[in-house]
């Protein structure tokens, strides 16, 4: 796991996003899940909204420096073309961006959440960019968005193999989706919806060994096991009327989870 990985900025409560800025987040996250050449369509949010290039270009960022800026973002994707690149995203998500005459700017949509849309973006691109290609890749890509702390899309990633799942594997990838769920309630601080979540994945995951064996892998989360269980007792232990800061402090002071793709 990478330096930055384990720096991750989403290891913290989250705020609750409007509908219009999850779906944009989710329509994204969909179409690079199930295509890997569709990752390209983080690198232009992550631009746009990037406060200290919206602080530097208030009108709004002139085209040559937006192209410029994603470079080495598409190299690392094999692209080496950003004018077409660019084209064919407008062409693709016209919800991405308004041209004006000082330049490109974020949708209006997107309207004070730019910073977050950017930073998302951003570490979802992180957590995609290096994975494997072929039959790994949607398995890589759920364990990859758990250690990057991106709980919701680990959720995104792992479901459409749940869905075609039978038996024993069905029911292990059940459990490793309640868990990343689990994590998310804990970054929205919804203390009853991490318990639920976080007791049926351990039931789930019961007879695992620590270790999920799978057609694509083995995801490896023993110790993330073991950390669960110990935030699911003091969950359940907390009453009501508890101190919020001494329930969820406890939780978020454990060391953050972690799987292993091997």
């Amino acid at each position: 796991m990478s330096d930055d990985c384990n720096r991750t900025p989403f290891w913290q409560r989250q705020p609750r996003l409007p509908l219009e800025i999850h779906r944009f987040f989710q329509d994204r996250m969909e179409a690079a899940l199930q295509d890997p050449k569709a990752r390209q369509a983080l690198i232009w949010p992550t631009i746009l909204g990037a406060p200290a290039l919206r602080q530097l270009h208030p009108q709004g960022i002139p085209e040559a420096e937006l192209l410029n800026h994603s470079v080495r973002l598409l190299a690392a994707l094999g692209q080496h073309d950003p004018a077409v690149a660019w084209g064919a995203h407008l062409a693709a998500w016209p919800d991405t961006a308004e041209g004006g005459p000082g330049g490109w700017r974020p949708a209006a949509a997107w309207g004070a959440w730019g910073p977050l849309v950017s930073l998302r973006c951003g570490w979802q691109l992180a957590a995609l960019t290096p994975l494997p290609m072929g039959e790994r890749y949607p398995l890589a890509c759920g364990v990859s968005l758990f250690n990057h702390g991106l709980f919701h899309e680990c959720h995104d990633a792992l479901e459409p193999l749940w869905t075609r799942a039978e038996g024993t594997l069905k029911n292990h990838l059940q459990g490793l989706i309640l868990l990343a769920g689990g994590y998310h309630h804990l970054q929205q601080q919804n203390l009853a919806g991490l318990v639920t979540l976080w007791a049926e994945a351990l039931r789930r995951l019961e007879g695992s060994g620590g270790a999920v064996s799978t057609p694509w892998g083995v995801v490896r989360l023993e110790t993330a096991l073991d950390l669960t269980a110990r935030r699911l007792d003091h969950g359940r232990r907390a009453t009501d009327g508890a101190d919020e800061d001494a329930v969820f402090g406890f939780l978020w002071d454990l060391d953050r989870p972690t799987w292993e793709l091997a």
